[in-house]
């Protein structure tokens, strides 16, 4: 192992020790009608398509202790949240948002992608100051206490944001955002209208991703003005953590703001016993490109923008990739499953490597996560002084932005925009 390489093992050590805790924590700090969702996507929907938001202030914590001041859309119903719930709807169906404004400022809601837009039943557009300049992309909420309703009726299924239109620039900066999933009128399990973009419905999952400058967020919650020309991101989020608090459970009780999660856990793919895959959303809320790489397995991007991959003859134009690349205000859906092309087997086709020595394979202190075994579903002895994290022969993968400064937390290697993709055999892990 490169010494490198050994570096960055440790540092995922400490990611590791918190997915242990929070994998063995999981149950307990759920909320009973959450229970299903400790991994992956966690909706809100109801057959009315109707949604109350509130857009309010709150704190989120970062990995290494700080508390960050944000504003946030949060569900009428519960408190504070970072980013906004992830809104499920069908496509075809009225959708009704109605929007509470608690804030000092006012705000709005935009859907970008989404066509004739109602707000209070006219038709959603700029708003100009008595002046001509523009205020607002669209008709908002007055500041503290206001109110608006917006609908529309979604088309094309995927995956969108929905983000503030108002002061746009401080207001993303600050936490106004959320995922929209249009899924396709009956067919929830695809990602589009083609039945090629059918995923398993039990591995569906969010990445919203995101950037924060603390010192902005200081300014605002000082009421002091913001300094553009020293804008500078410290922290690099999914889906409202950095990591290693991306591999916590979603609704952990440590991360009381912070509800999602980002730990994809799959099965090896089998054409018989797991034909389907995995589908991971991808959004980007910020302000620059976001180059995430998973490592060990490319992705099939089959949507962008909630648009689908096809030709005007209906021609397939999906294609695998392993580094999605997604723009600000880009979505990106991608289907992803693990598959053991080379068909390694210890009798009869060995891997031609050497299993590093273990001290190579330690995280923290005598922990490991390596099964001792380049085998997945095999587990091999350990010295008795090594604990080992392995359950079963399972493979982690790390999965993280490959501009490398988004990797870490305030500048320390590594976190940030960073999570785990855990791979289990095709049996499963039967001692979870």
């Amino acid at each position: 192992m490169s010494p490198a390489l050994r570096v960055s093992t440790r540092r995922l050590a400490v990611a590791a020790t918190v997915l242990a805790v929070a994998l063995a924590a999981s149950v307990a700090t759920l909320r009973p009608a959450e229970a299903a969702t400790s991994e992956g996507l966690a909706c809100d929907s109801n057959a009315q398509q109707t949604f109350s938001l509130t857009a309010r202030d709150g704190y989120i914590s970062t990995p290494d202790g700080n508390s960050i001041y944000m504003w946030s859309y949060s569900n009428s119903s519960r408190g504070f949240q970072l980013p906004g719930p992830t809104l499920c709807v069908t496509a075809g169906l009225p959708v009704t948002v109605i929007l509470h404004n608690t804030l000092p400022e006012a705000t709005s809601i935009v859907f970008p992608g989404q066509k004739n837009v109602k707000a209070n039943g006219n038709p959603a557009q700029p708003q100009l100051d008595p002046g001509g300049s523009l205020t607002s992309l669209v008709q908002g909420a007055e500041a503290r206490n206001g109110s608006v309703t917006y609908t529309f009726t979604p088309g094309s299924p995927g995956t969108y944001l929905y983000e503030s239109g108002t002061d746009a620039n401080k207001q993303l900066q600050m936490g106004l955002y959320g995922a929209l999933v249009v899924r396709p009128s009956g067919h929830p399990d695809q990602v589009n209208d083609r039945a090629d973009s059918v995923f398993s419905p039990a591995h569906e999952y969010v990445f919203l991703l995101s950037e924060i400058d603390p010192d902005l967020h200081l300014a605002v919650e000082r009421s002091q003005p913001v300094r553009w020309a020293t804008f500078h991101p410290r922290y690099y989020l999914i889906n409202g953590r950095s990591m290693p608090d991306t591999l916590a459970p979603n609704y952990a009780s440590w991360l009381p703001n912070q509800p999602y999660g980002a730990f994809v856990h799959i099965r090896q793919w089998d054409a018989t016993s797991n034909p389907l895959p995995a589908v991971i959303r991808y959004l980007n809320a910020g302000t620059v490109n976001y180059p995430f790489h998973p490592h060990g397995s490319d992705e099939r991007v089959v949507n962008k923008d909630g648009r689908t991959l096809a030709g005007p003859a209906g021609q397939d134009l999906s294609y695998e990739k392993f580094d999605l690349d997604v723009q600000p205000g880009q979505t990106v859906d991608a289907l992803m499953d693990w598959r053991d092309v080379e068909q390694w087997d210890a009798a009869t086709n060995p891997i031609p490597t050497q299993i590093p020595a273990i001290t190579d394979q330690l995280l923290v202190g005598t922990d490991t996560w390596f099964s001792e075994s380049p085998y997945l579903g095999t587990k091999n002895a350990l010295p008795p002084t090594i604990t080992s994290n392995n359950e079963c022969g399972e493979y982690y993968h790390i999965a993280h932005s490959h501009a490398l400064q988004q990797a870490t937390n305030y500048g320390a290697t590594f976190g940030g925009m960073m999570t785990v993709f855990r791979i289990d055999p095709l049996a499963g892990c039967l001692a979870k």
